[in-house]
């Protein structure tokens, strides 16, 4: 005989615990059973585990021989001088600060996913956040050597920082390379700082389960004698929420500032205000492309679908669907604004983007940018793991060649027809490209070899048993 059901709502329906409610809400985060245990194992066993997997193994391997292309490219351009790169009079701008850009777009998506969602309390954040924060650093760090190897004697970098000096020089702080110095090292800073204190309470559990000695202490090192206490925890989560609410307006700020090194110029195609948020939208959007292109062979790879699930992977798809659209109606913005100033200089610059001869790359990336990601408005298609890995793959090519489009048509025809010229990209421009992809991938691979890859702590507090103790109390 059942139970009689005591607790009824208005409708006459029983009205389910917090705990009930709450463990359905994990189910869509965490696949069931899972418990304290088995959530520690499965993460901490990564980077425990003895010996080296094949497949990391091959894989770092190959970071490392295109990173030491990068070295190469930058050792020969040192000693040679800018030359053997593809600018000229007068795109005096080329791969250097497209992949400036590019870059330090793809870092958006840790700092929107650590800290905004972290500030809503979005527990589906829990599972790809440290990854994310990571790829941000990563990210910050290949994007940090173009502006510096762009100036043509990185040697003499230290100048553009405002520092003491006997001859009473400072920087030009109304020169865009002094704001994008201190955009990105505030940046790099407070992502550097939220990423580290995130880890710590990993970083002990790490240093209790290490079977080594060595290894023991260089884990209790950098935990900073982490106990668990009821202060330490305190202190961590006060940290934490100050480190998001210093993070949450970098978002805004920083690509804005990077925008700005078009937009207070006057060539026509950078000489806009709507570069702001268009700049800010298509770096989280590319961001989010760059998570998924990373997190789904990961994923797979380590076995880690019940931690990182498809609710993840939908919600990652529906913020690059939102985010694509808006860089979508930026570009439609860009052709209404061509039109309606009635300014014969930018309407010359939207017809030589689609009809000069770049109009491969524009008409590719609204290919890439525009009419791909509509395919994400079908829940088919975000269910469908391989096929959104491809997506993710054609936008980030996409929004490469946004910001190649970007710079160099505006460049290679200004307002004096007689000092129009080509530019493509030589060798080693090429080579400086693909071996900053090859020193984020190492990274990566260092970074998932050596750290947990998923916050340990953060996902025991969403496991079904810690909703049952809650429920207890």
């Amino acid at each position: 005989m059942a139970e009689p059901v005591h607790n009824l709502d208005r409708a006459g329906q029983p009205v389910q615990s917090s705990a009930t409610t709450r463990a359905a809400s994990i189910a869509q985060v965490m696949e069931p059973g899972h418990g304290f245990t088995s959530v520690t194992d499965k993460i901490s066993q990564i980077v425990l585990r003895p010996g080296i997997l094949p497949g990391w193994l091959i894989g770092f391997a190959i970071a490392f021989a295109v990173m030491m292309m990068l070295l190469y490219a930058i050792t020969y351009l040192v000693f040679t001088g800018t030359g053997i790169w593809g600018v000229n009079i007068p795109v005096g701008w080329g791969f250097d600060i497209v992949n400036f850009v590019w870059w330090i777009g793809i870092g958006h998506a840790g700092t929107l996913i650590s800290a905004i969602l972290l500030l809503f309390r979005q527990r589906w954040r829990m599972s790809i956040a440290r990854f994310a924060e990571a790829m941000t650093l990563f990210a910050v760090a290949c994007a940090g050597l173009f502006p510096v190897l762009h100036t043509g004697r990185p040697w003499l970098a230290y100048w553009l920082l405002p520092y003491p000096n006997s001859m009473g020089l400072w920087p030009q702080f109304r020169s865009p390379l002094i704001w994008d110095v201190f955009a990105v090292s505030t940046y790099a800073t407070v992502s550097l700082l939220f990423w580290y204190v995130g880890l710590i309470p990993d970083l002990a559990t790490m240093r209790d389960r290490a079977k080594s000695v060595l290894v023991k202490r260089i884990y209790g090192f950098f935990a900073l004698g982490w106990r668990g206490s009821a202060m330490h925890w305190q202190r961590y989560e006060t940290a934490s929420l100050l480190l998001a609410g210093l993070a949450t307006p970098l978002v805004v700020s920083v690509h804005t500032v990077v925008s700005f090194d078009f937009a207070v110029s006057v060539v026509p195609g950078w000489h806009a205000t709507i570069f702001p948020p268009y700049f800010v939208a298509g770096a989280i959007y590319s961001g989010f492309a760059m998570v998924l292109t990373l997190v789904i062979p990961i994923r797979a790879y380590y076995g880690l679908e019940g931690f990182i699930t498809m609710r993840h992977i939908q919600n990652m798809a529906k913020i690059m669907l939102a985010t694509g659209l808006i860089v979508f109606y930026g570009y439609a913005v860009e052709a209404f604004m061509a039109w309606y100033s009635a300014s014969s200089w930018e309407g010359f610059m939207l017809s030589n983007r689609a009809t000069g001869p770049y109009w491969w790359a524009y008409w590719t990336l609204i290919f890439c940018n525009g009419v791909i990601p509509q395919l994400l408005w079908f829940k088919r298609v975000r269910m469908n793991v391989p096929l959104l890995f491809l997506i993710s793959l054609i936008v980030n090519v996409g929004m490469w060649l946004e910001r190649y489009v970007i710079i160099v048509t505006s460049l290679a025809r200004d307002y004096l027809p007689s000092s129009w010229g080509m530019y493509s990209g030589t060798v080693w421009d090429w080579a400086t490209y693909v071996g900053t992809l090859g020193l984020f991938a190492w990274l990566l691979f260092l970074f998932i070899r050596f750290v947990p890859m998923i916050s340990i702590f953060e996902m025991r507090t969403i496991v079904p048993d810690a909703a049952v103790k809650d429920e207890g109390h």
